[in-house]
């Protein structure tokens, strides 16, 4: 009976602690703002700029043939959407200028005799210089005018076999895009974009939130309370979870109607994971404040540490094409585990047999990450 009503203590108590935390929040527009609008703005506006997919790539044509299936080529590379033909003359000099400018991204020179070598030797060279200034942007490029050029060499081989009366054979290939039919690039990176907006809030808002009971000097005082160090932590904790999970939904909420990304697992297992994620996080920020004793130093290690996490989780660049050791190491990483939770919830329809893996490495994670944080704020308030 004794523990029963201490029980329900350390629950009114902290209930009430976090009553008083909410109403700080929502009373503070700065942090509500900071909460619940610019997570959303930010959704809305790095959807449309992390993204890969590039179109209307421009391109100079250098055209020493000048024949029709020259012009046919030219024309191809236009028509397809991914390219936009700025410029076309015989002269390298204004093509290298354009590059040099940064006016276009691709020049496509087109040598003399070009059609006269396709008639008689099946074969005929192309020079292509692409701006390798801007990385992997570069490949990309590379590789879409590879397919156009593929796409167009096999139809005027068929139509060269077909004139000539002799059958010309075609292995024909049917791709299918799993989880993505329409490659729409948003759908792969707006699940990334909301974990990543969420780690933010639980972590970031978490160090400075305690921080600043440092900086006004409330700590000290909430110390020598009957208010013991579990209550104080729980409370701090619970609203921002909370509000986390709130962020959560609005996101998911715009991600599906204004991004149209799908929702084809269940929306229960994903709150669940994101539950123990945000634990990871709020813990991660509760160790921070522990290392710092203002907030302007909150924020500074945070997105020291959030940077880290960002890059090595796989949201803006894929896990398997880091370096192994950097494959090893992102292992560590919380973001890298709930981005894949994310994504196989609302893309593939995976269930709890699918994401056992990494739902169970946070798990795990969360309960050392608390432990740890727990013991070294007591260690600090001691």
């Amino acid at each position: 009976m004794k523990r029963q009503t201490g029980f329900r203590a350390f629950i009114r108590r902290t209930l009430v602690l976090a009553r008083a935390e909410v109403l700080h929040v929502v009373r503070d527009k700065a942090t509500l703002v900071q909460i619940i609008v610019m997570p959303l703005v930010q959704l809305l506006l790095l959807s449309n700029v992390a993204t890969f997919a590039i179109k209307q790539s421009p391109v100079y044509v250098v055209d020493f043939d000048r024949s029709s299936t020259s012009r046919g080529l030219v024309s191809r590379l236009g028509a397809s959407g991914l390219f936009n033909i700025v410029g076309q003359s015989e002269s390298p000099a204004a093509a290298d200028d354009a590059m040099l400018r940064g006016d276009v991204t691709l020049v496509l020179t087109i040598p003399h005799d070009f059609e006269a070598a396709l008639t008689r030797e099946n074969r005929a060279p192309l020079h292509i210089d692409v701006n390798a200034e801007k990385g992997s942007a570069a490949g990309i490029v590379q590789s879409y005018v590879a397919q156009i050029l593929e796409s167009y060499s096999t139809e005027i081989a068929a139509d060269r076999g077909l004139m000539a009366g002799k059958r010309v054979g075609k292995i024909e290939t049917v791709t299918r895009g799993r989880f993505n039919p329409t490659l729409d690039y948003k759908q792969y990176m707006v699940p990334g974009i909301l974990v990543a907006l969420v780690t933010m809030i639980g972590t970031l808002l978490t160090a400075q939130n305690i921080a600043r009971e440092k900086e006004m000097g409330t700590l000290e005082q909430l110390n020598v309370t009957p208010i013991t160090k579990a209550q104080f932590i729980t409370a701090k904790l619970l609203p921002f979870w909370v509000l986390a999970l709130l962020d959560l939904g609005l996101g998911l909420i715009v991600a599906h109607f204004v991004f149209s990304v799908p929702v084809r697992g269940s929306l229960i297992l994903l709150f669940g994971s994101a539950g123990v994620y945000l634990v990871v996080a709020l813990s991660i920020g509760l160790w921070i404040s522990t290392l710092v004793e203002t907030q302007q130093q909150a924020m500074f290690v945070s997105f020291f540490i959030l940077m880290i996490y960002l890059l090595m989780s796989g949201l803006f660049t894929p896990v398997d094409s880091m370096p192994r050791w950097v494959q090893l190491l992102s292992e560590l990483n919380p973001v890298r585990h709930f981005v894949t939770i994310a994504r196989d919830i609302l893309m593939k329809g995976s269930g709890l047999a699918e994401i056992a893996r990494p739902l169970g490495i946070l798990a795990v994670y969360g309960a050392l990450v608390l432990a740890l944080s727990i013991r070294q704020y007591s260690k600090r308030t001691a």
